[in-house]
This record gives structure tokens, C-alpha cells and sequence, in this order.
């Protein structure tokens, strides 16, 4: 049995989520994966939303990271595929700490979280496009819906009994988001 720790119980729980689904997650669970009693993980954590919160705040770091990596010294298309591609490359990996990032934190928590980052590349992504406000910040709740959207359904089977890849579907959706994008451009639109 391991020293338990804060960040050993958040990797914990993230691996449990994982593998169970993060709607599944439970203290008792983590407890059982590192061989102590529930009573003594309060020490880390004040109850069973704190645990998820913790989880939310391991999986946004990670994902943050993931898509700063592809992201770096790309513009235009080739960073919305970039970006595109980190976020549904993790919740394939991660489908349960993907779950985690839509869980709704504090405003407090949210703010000393990833989720500005998560904010700020997005905005930096679009600044290839040379969108002006208001329309940035609509693009924003744009690629966060249709990423999280198709991410989701494909998760769940959502495109399971169709015949066309899903592959090939994410590729007509970048490119539609493209080109989206562009016609939003001063003096396209």
C-alpha cells in the first residue's frame, strides 16, 4: 500500500474514472484501489464532490498541456485541426477525465483552474481567422459545441449504426468549421 497523497488519490480517481465511467466514480472505489479505508482519504478530500473536483482539475491540466503542445507554431487551419484533433485524441484515451472537464466547478475553483487557458488558446486559435468581437467570442461557444458535441456522441455509440466513418465525418466537420470561420472574416461576411 502506497503513502496516500493528494495528487495520488486524484491520479487514482482519474484512472478509476476511466475505467468506470465518471458518473461512477465513488470515495469507496478510490478507497478499495489503494487498499485503505474510505475515513482515510478525507484527510485529502471533504467529500465525494471534492474527489470529482479533483479529477475535473487533473484532467483540464492535462488536456490544457495536450493542446498547447499541438498547438505550438501553428496557425489557421492547420492549428484548428491541431486543436480539434487534441481534444478528441483525449477523450479517446480518457473518456472518463474528458467527462470530467464538463464538471461544473465554483466559480473560484474555475477561475484557478486550466479553464482559462482552455479560454486563451481558443482565442488564440481564432486570431488566425482575424475575427472581431462579438463574433470571437460566438466562435469560441461555436467550436466548444461542435468539438464537445461530436466528441460526445462518439462516445456514446451516437454514430454507431451509420455507414459512413466517423473518420471521415470529423473530417468534414473540420473542414467545414474552416470555412466557417473564414466567412466570418471582415469583408467575407
Amino acid at each position: 500500500m502506497a503513502r496516500v497523497t493528494a495528487e495520488l488519490l486524484a491520479r487514482t480517481a482519474a484512472e478509476l474514472a476511466d475505467e468506470s465511467g465518471f458518473g461512477n466514480l465513488t470515495v469507496s472505489a478510490v478507497a478499495r484501489r489503494l487498499g485503505v479505508k474510505d475515513p482515510s482519504l478525507y484527510a485529502h478530500i471533504a467529500n465525494a464532490r471534492d474527489l470529482k473536483t479533483r479529477v475535473a482539475l487533473l484532467a483540464l491540466d492535462e488536456l490544457a498541456d495536450r493542446v498547447a503542445e499541438a498547438l505550438a507554431g501553428r496557425s489557421g487551419r492547420d492549428a484548428l485541426v491541431a486543436f480539434a484533433g487534441a481534444y478528441r485524441a483525449y477523450a479517446h484515451e480518457h473518456p472518463g477525465r474528458y467527462a470530467a472537464t464538463r464538471f461544473p466547478l465554483d466559480a473560484e475553483t474555475a477561475a484557478a483552474s486550466a479553464a482559462p487557458r482552455h479560454s486563451a488558446m481558443t482565442r488564440a486559435l481564432l486570431r488566425g481567422y482575424g475575427l472581431p468581437e462579438p463574433d470571437e467570442t460566438d466562435a469560441v461557444r461555436f467550436l466548444g459545441s461542435v468539438f464537445h458535441g461530436f466528441v460526445s456522441l462518439e462516445a456514446t455509440g451516437g454514430f454507431a449504426h451509420t455507414p459512413r466513418e466517423t473518420d471521415a465525418s470529423w473530417a468534414w466537420l473540420l473542414d467545414t468549421v474552416d470555412a466557417a470561420l473564414w466567412s466570418r472574416r471582415p469583408g467575407n461576411a
